[in-house]
């Protein structure tokens, strides 16, 4: 028998802790429609593509790409692939790779410089996330047939278009960056990453294959 491929166990383990009970009715309102959208491609057989865009694509993008393509993974769902992007370039933040090592993520920094470019796996046998900071519209992502999803209240209200996106969607967070160099920066960029893994957990539950 084959050995079926499995999430890293520590990043098992950090889900198993996830609770998507303390999501207000307002907030599942907000997040239903990336649900509808990914049961919608799943039962049309078609392939879904997410693409997270933060202004700077630098954080929140970063940690919804990653934790979309790892819940993806985790209940089943075929098909899906995650991208990342923003208005402008600049880098992923560290404490970004930095927090999702710690909850058990494999990193390499695959080249350095201004822009690193991070390999990012959850499990063995998986496609690494390839994490570094691009504009939404950059060769490597998707340029049609894919859902725009803003993750920053200033992306999603300086672009009202996205070109190719078949739907635009607006899940926005508040931004870890409002606690770097503070004492509870460490703290506060993982309560992020656990708010988003649990409403991205929240909205793969729901998808029926």
């Amino acid at each position: 028998m084959p050995v079926k491929t499995k999430i890293f166990d520590q990043i098992d383990q950090a889900i198993s802790t996830l609770s998507t009970d303390n999501i207000s009715e307002e907030r599942k309102e907000i997040l239903q429609p990336l649900a509808d959208y990914i049961q919608s491609k799943t039962d049309a057989q078609e392939p879904i593509r997410i693409n997270f865009i933060c202004t700077h694509n630098s954080r929140r993008s970063h940690l919804s790409q990653v934790w979309a393509q790892t819940m993806a993974f985790y209940f089943n769902i075929k098909n899906v692939q995650c991208y990342s992007g923003g208005t402008e370039s600049t880098a992923l933040f560290p404490m970004v790779a930095e927090t999702l090592k710690n909850t058990g993520f494999q990193i390499e920094t695959i080249s350095e410089g201004k822009n690193p470019i991070y390999s990012i796996k959850y499990a063995d046998n998986e496609p690494a996330v390839i994490g570094f900071s691009k504009k939404l519209d950059d060769a490597f992502n998707p340029k049609s047939e894919f859902a725009a999803v803003m993750t920053c209240s200033q992306a999603d209200g300086g672009c009202p278009f996205i070109a190719g996106a078949e739907k635009r969607i607006p899940i926005t967070f508040e931004d870890p960056k409002a606690f770097d160099n503070t004492p509870q920066q460490a703290e506060k960029y993982q309560e992020r990453s656990f708010q988003i893994a649990t409403e991205l957990m929240y909205i793969f539950a729901q998808i029926k294959s």
